[in-house]
């Protein structure tokens, strides 16, 4: 704000500005959070409707990015805090402490009124972050920085955060702040509007926002939930990392929701194409296939034929007519075999394989047996049996 309004400020505390306007303002107290719409700006101020008699000023500056352009246009609806009354006019902040030195009545009357402020993080200390509000410094635990725990935690340093005072001691001295709460906030404004826009089943633009062992936490929407590993795709995924990075954007599709709990889940399987919706084109029924052991089980081995298709080659199909316990006896994981498809269930999603090296054996051992018997059916009558033959022999040697 200009250097009229910091003096004037730095004068009078937010209380004593209430108490020379209420007869003004009638309504408002300082402290007190508003919905505003933006009217139109000048070059200093955006004037706000209120919805209230009168309309109410923010420092242009307070909504201007670090490339000098603003980020609301006539019309927007933004979160607003009733700072005082100067000169007539009703002031109102998106934070304070983010212009100009922040005195510490400013910042007491912010922890009584719960206003945010805004602060620079200096630097990473022992259990959290020494900020910066005005000419004070206040200490953030590691905890009071996000929603969810941060592998990294020096990517806050150097960043201008707003944040809530949640102690204020020692005359100001001692100062504890917290920016989750403010994250707690927006995401409550945020899950009421969201209500009614969200469905189970619509298809969102995503960002990966966590790598865990058993999924990838993404937010979409608004919202932000799990996407199980089991979700990530239609080939079985062991190490989530190897698919997808913190920032990846995404298209998932919203699987569950539960607004009294905050928990959401979400399917990036769901918006790809479905290998079993050409199964029996890709493999039909007595076509030999290369796949992978990916799985070993007591009643038998999954074969990986194709991304996200697992046949089962039964363990009574292994042993090449051996009988065996396991199947690890015969084969282990990683390994490539060659398989047969048996049958094909695409409702239930399921294949039957076989050894086609055992096939193979078996199928030439039956031709040799049915070429064996033809031969054996044709031969001459006259000839007698096979023991007649051998005797033949015998006789003529004699």
């Amino acid at each position: 704000m200009n250097d009229n309004f910091d003096n004037d400020i730095q004068e009078e505390s937010f209380a004593e500005l209430f108490a020379a306007t209420e007869s003004k303002s009638g309504r408002l107290k300082p402290g007190q959070q508003v919905q505003a719409r933006v009217l139109h700006m000048t070059a200093e101020w955006i004037f706000l409707d209120i919805g209230q008699k009168g309309e109410g000023v923010l420092d242009i500056r307070e909504l201007t990015n670090a490339d000098g352009e603003l980020t609301v246009v006539p019309g927007d609806k933004i979160t607003a805090w009733f700072t005082g009354g100067v000169k007539g006019e009703l002031r109102f902040s998106t934070k304070v402490g983010g212009i100009g030195a922040a005195d510490r009545s400013m910042l007491e009357d912010a922890f009584n009124a719960g206003i945010p402020v805004e602060g620079s993080v200096e630097k990473e200390i022992k259990g959290g972050f020494e900020v910066k509000i005005g000419s004070n410094r206040a200490f953030a635990p590691f905890s009071q920085m996000s929603l969810r725990r941060v592998a990294d935690a020096s990517v806050f340093v150097g960043k201008k955060l707003k944040f809530m005072i949640t102690e204020y001691a020692e005359g100001g001295r001692n100062l504890i702040v917290s920016h989750r709460a403010i994250l707690q906030e927006e995401a409550a404004r945020e899950k009421e509007l969201l209500k009614d826009s969200l469905s189970v089943g619509m298809k969102l633009n995503a960002v990966v926002t966590s790598i865990q062992k058993f999924g990838a936490f993404v937010r979409a929407g608004g919202i932000e939930g799990l996407l199980p590993i089991s979700e990530i795709g239609w080939k079985r995924v062991n190490d989530v990392s190897e698919v997808l990075s913190v920032g990846d954007e995404i298209s998932v599709v919203l699987k569950n929701i539960d607004w009294e709990n905050d928990k959401f889940s979400f399917s990036l399987k769901d918006t790809l194409a479905d290998p079993w919706e050409t199964m029996t084109d890709r493999f039909p029924i007595g076509s030999s296939h290369s796949g992978t052991v990916s799985r070993l089980a007591q009643f038998g081995a999954f074969v990986t034929i194709g991304d996200g298709v697992d046949g089962l080659l039964h363990i009574s199909k292994i042993g090449k007519g051996k009988r065996i316990n396991h199947p690890k006896e015969v084969l282990h994981e990683g390994e490539v075999v060659e398989v047969l498809i048996e049958a094909v269930d695409r409702e239930n999603k399921r294949i039957s394989l076989a050894l086609a090296e055992a096939v193979r054996a078996a199928n030439e051992a039956e031709e040799n047996m049915a070429a064996f018997r033809q031969q054996s059916a044709e031969a001459p009558s006259g000839m007698g049996t096979f023991a007649d033959l051998l005797k033949g022999k015998f006789s003529v040697q004699k």
